[in-house]
């Protein structure tokens, strides 16, 4: 499985993340061609090599015509389910921006749908959010780890005012994972670099044993004497023991006093702040009351953010928390060309084995839809594809 492993000695930030991308072996043709399906216009990114305390790193650059710009969730989500990205790309890029607008929620005490993004609703956060996505897919990335994140110090002024670094979005993406400070002052990790990272990474510590493959150093706008500026991503390939075993934790509660309707509503806000799984189970409790056990699946660094949404969107008055093992199979999306359009196929392996192959639900019944044929149509095309193509 290919591990990609964020070495954040000087901080990180959605450009850092894109050079180091690039010169990790993305080509930018190939990233600038895929961003234009992102159907928007008014920016430009470009590609230079730098020099950042004796290291060659990449900067990129994204030029926009916007001057200030403030997003909803929302209208940033239509952006991303409009255009023509793929469904692994789409995904991912939704579930960073939905990590970030709770942490904004949070900072601001709001309601997750009424956050207004400043900085990070921009076009060029977009662009950084969106174009991040689509190198790990070009890349191959199966899992993600990193160091523990080097914030700076000092002061950054934003929108609201002048704020000490790390600034408070920063400090709600960062809870629970490991960070820590230097006498290196300014912002080395923004908003927009904290939720790309803490949204894919479940591992937080020393690089893992891999198998080196290929690295890249993304540079950062500022320059410092004797300090290299620069994100350090490193690819390697992992034995399956790493690859396979995750530490993930489940949250659960019984609830007897709540209308159906709503417990639907927590189940989709617990998927928007990033859960990896939601579902309930028939129980029978005290009173003779029959009621519903709640059950939430998460990674450590989202067990704050979905406790705190299980408190205040349903009645319970405590949650059960504890660790389990989940021993998953290596996944990849392969997109297959048919009669009915290109059809992403979540593609399961098992010791380098192809044991499963899913094509993705939704753009299956558009495809039906559109060509005003049985869905199952549409899904035995894929099939076929896939099979032709082994």
């Amino acid at each position: 499985m290919k591990l990609l492993y964020f070495d954040c000695f000087a901080g990180a930030s959605g450009d850092m993340i894109l050079g180091a991308s690039v010169a990790a072996g993305v080509d930018p043709r190939q990233l600038k061609e895929q961003l234009g399906g992102l159907g928007v216009a008014g920016y430009e990114i470009s590609f230079e090599t730098v020099d950042r305390s004796g290291i060659s790193s990449t900067y990129a650059r994204v030029k926009t015509e916007e001057a200030h710009s403030h997003r909803h969730l929302k209208q940033i989500r239509k952006i991303i389910s409009d255009s023509r990205l793929s469904a692994g790309v789409k995904e991912l890029s939704d579930r960073i921006f939905t990590r970030l607008a709770a942490a904004e929620a949070r900072v601001h005490n709001q309601p997750i749908e009424s956050v207004h993004f400043h900085e990070v609703g921009s076009l060029d956060a977009i662009i950084d959010v969106v174009g991040a996505a689509i190198c790990f897919e070009i890349l191959g990335v199966e899992k993600f780890a990193s160091s523990p994140l080097h914030v700076g110090s000092g002061t950054v002024r934003m929108e609201h005012g002048t704020f000490p670094v790390p600034p408070p979005a920063v400090v709600e993406l960062l809870n629970g994972i490991p960070s820590y400070a230097t006498e290196i002052r300014g912002e080395l990790v923004t908003p927009t670099g904290a939720a790309i990272i803490t949204t894919v990474c479940e591992d937080f510590g020393p690089m893992p044993l891999l198998k080196l493959v290929s690295s890249g150093y993304g540079a950062g706008t500022r320059t410092y004497e004797g300090f290299p500026n620069a994100l350090r991503i490193l690819i390697g390939e992992v034995d399956s023991p790493y690859a396979e075993i995750e530490q993930l934790w489940i949250l659960e509660t019984n609830i007897d006093d709540m209308p159906a309707q709503h417990l639907g509503h927590v189940m989709d806000r617990a998927f928007e702040l990033g859960a990896l799984d939601c579902y309930f189970t028939s129980v029978q409790m005290k009173k003779n009351r029959p009621g519903v056990l709640l059950s939430v699946l998460c990674r450590a660094h989202e067990k704050e953010v979905l406790s705190r949404m299980m408190f205040t969107e349903t009645t319970t008055l405590g949650i059960r928390m504890y660790q389990v093992s989940r021993h998953a199979l290596e996944r990849s999306v392969v997109r297959v060309e048919t009669a009915y359009g290109p059809i992403d196929v979540k593609v399961a392996h098992l010791n380098g084995n192809v044991v499963n192959e899913m094509p993705e639900f939704e753009q299956c019944r558009s495809a039906a839809r559109r060509a005003k044929v049985p869905l199952k149509t549409v899904e035995a095309a894929v099939r076929a594809a896939m099979r032709s193509q082994s």
